[in-house]
């Protein structure tokens, strides 16, 4: 495992990005109440700043700019030569329930056939305190480290990993990413047939809905 997810490079990393974002004051109050508008005013924060936040020289060719629907929100190489996709997601501790879309099954598949890709979930928690942003938590941690228990499957294209309540985040890092991705395919064992019968239902309605109206 990459030398960035030992507990104290994170912690570190974590840390980092709390300061950062704590030091400034990133929203006016007509838009601190848009989840969307605070996602957006973050990312764009720290597209310029995100390196000042890991160890000094860890990070190699990275780059802060890509499409929305790129896997990446930031990526970089580093000196042992794995290269890191990171995921942004915001939260706001004053939801009961958010299930944010993490990335679809089959590009992640693709991606983690090179034992050198890390995909990486870089998430802050934050609540709305006199009229202001302030961040409580910072996750930073590859999605292999993500327990199933807290995961979900979404209908999406080729299925869609969903955190299932981002209140609900379980971290285990001893399990391995071959561990983690035969448990994908076990979940996925399970999601297609139940999609299959959901389709198969959807279709059974329309021959019936065809009937009616062709006998109108």
């Amino acid at each position: 495992m990459s030398s960035l997810f030992l507990s104290d490079s994170r912690q570190y990393i974590e840390q980092k990005v709390l300061s950062l974002l704590n030091n400034v004051d990133l929203m006016n109050k007509n838009t601190l109440n848009s989840p969307r508008a605070v996602g957006d005013a973050i990312q764009s924060f720290l597209e310029e700043r995100l390196h000042y936040c890991f160890p000094e020289n860890s990070m190699i060719n990275y780059g802060g700019s890509f499409a929305r629907r790129s896997m990446a929100d930031y990526a970089f190489e580093d000196k042992e030569g794995y290269y890191y996709v990171i995921d942004f997601k915001t939260h706001s501790l004053a939801t009961k329930f958010n299930m944010p879309n993490i990335t679809s099954v089959e590009r992640l598949a693709r991606f983690y056939k090179d034992f050198r890709n890390y995909f990486v979930i870089l998430m802050v928690s934050y609540t709305i305190e006199k009229n202001r942003l302030s961040f409580q938590k910072c996750l930073f941690a590859p999605i292999e480290s993500f327990d199933w228990s807290c995961l979900t499957l979404g209908a999406l294209g080729w299925g869609q990993v969903q955190i299932a309540n981002a209140n609900n985040i379980v971290i285990k890092d001893t399990i391995t990413r071959k561990q983690w991705m035969l448990s994908l395919c076990d979940e996925l064992d399970v999601f297609y047939p139940n999609e299959i019968t959901k389709i198969t239902d959807r279709i059974d309605y329309f021959k019936k809905i065809r009937t009616f109206w062709e006998h109108q």
